[in-house]
């Protein structure tokens, strides 16, 4: 669209839309308006061993320009969730052995008293026992590898909807512009832009033409659509083991074994939940370990036999140590439904 229109006189004020009653920039985000500082909720936990924040808290993040999550050059991560308490800003930052978690909102208290478990306190890195060369040096090369456990089922489960049957740029790009335009303002003194993702029921009573606008097509719509109906049953699944939680949530039609797989390894921080049904993992699993890339979930769940326990966690290493087949053939298509 740039190019599109001529430029609106300097004098002319910028047009401002409001929504829910809230003032909102002209993309949609409501404007985070100063507040004066709040200090914040603060807890400091001192883990056992070596954490590394970027390692444990990644594969909360679903791209670079993800509004609920945000890496800074200090090495802070800060996160926004909708916890049972209400939504809560949390900013992690770690200095020598020390862990020290800061956090805003009403779900600030939710926030802390789980910092420890999000941070891996209850994984067991020495139940995994390598087997294989690359992933004994890949586990001592990254030694800070932990499983971070949410405790939230919804926030994990939508995203990996939205990723299903796409690439993952489309799918990152629907779920900014979905938690932006429909989520509100990140308590506390956030990075610019980010914010909480929405509730179910603002999940429910989104358009379907904006579900189009963000490149999502009906069949995925419809998925999330279902969830949030029942998404007190599926925020029970957190307190369930991660086989029972995967049972629930593949009760809901559009819910398969690698939708359901993705949620859990972050909800229940599950050592032994590999994935299946992926179109690029056993291929990656295959050359690494048996130098065979067009190996399917069949030959990746034998090879991973010996870490049945800890089948998640070694292909967590896997992906880490970068060994990965060069591609022989074009990226999968970008399609833009939202151009139709």
């Amino acid at each position: 669209m740039a190019g599109r229109f001529a430029p609106r006189p300097a004098s002319r004020p910028a047009r401002t839309t409001v929504r829910d009653g809230r003032a909102a920039d002209p993309a949609g985000m409501p404007r985070q308006t100063p507040a004066p500082a709040v200090p914040p909720a603060v807890r400091t936990w001192v883990p056992e061993g070596p954490l590394d924040l970027g390692l444990v808290l990644g594969p909360l993040r679903r791209g670079s320009g993800d509004p609920t999550f945000r890496a800074l050059p200090d090495g802070s991560v800060w996160r926004t969730s909708l916890t049972p308490a209400g939504p809560g800003t949390l900013r992690v930052t770690r200095h020598g052995g020390e862990v020290r978690g800061e956090a805003w909102g009403p779900g600030a208290g939710w926030f802390l008293d789980r910092l420890p478990e999000l941070l891996g306190a209850a994984d067991d890195p020495a139940a995994f026992v390598p087997r294989h060369r690359l992933l004994a040096l890949t586990r001592h090369r990254r030694p800070g590898l932990r499983l971070a456990r949410t405790g939230l089922v919804l926030e994990s489960l939508i995203p990996s909807v939205l990723e299903q049957k796409v690439t993952t740029g489309e799918a990152y790009r629907a779920w900014r512009l979905l938690v932006r335009k429909y989520g509100e303002p990140a308590p506390g003194p956030a990075p610019e832009r980010m914010a909480v993702m929405p509730p179910p029921r603002t999940w429910a009573l989104i358009p379907s033409w904006e579900w189009h606008r963000a490149g999502v097509d009906d069949k995925r719509a419809s998925t999330v659509l279902r969830a949030v109906r029942v998404a007190a049953r599926l925020e029970e699944a957190a307190g369930m083991a991660p086989a029972a939680a995967r049972a629930r949530l593949e009760l809901v039609p559009g819910i398969g074994p690698w939708t359901s797989a993705e949620t859990v390894q972050r909800s229940h921080g599950a050592p032994d939940e590999v994935t299946t049904g992926d179109l690029h993992l056993p291929g990656i699993v295959g050359w690494a370990l048996a130098g065979d890339r067009y190996a399917d979930d069949a030959a990746m769940l034998d090879l991973l036999e010996p870490y049945a326990g800890q089948r998640h966690r070694a292909a967590r290493l896997i992906l880490l140590s970068g060994r990965t087949p060069a591609r022989r053939a074009p990226k999968m298509p970008r399609w833009d439904i939202g151009r139709l």
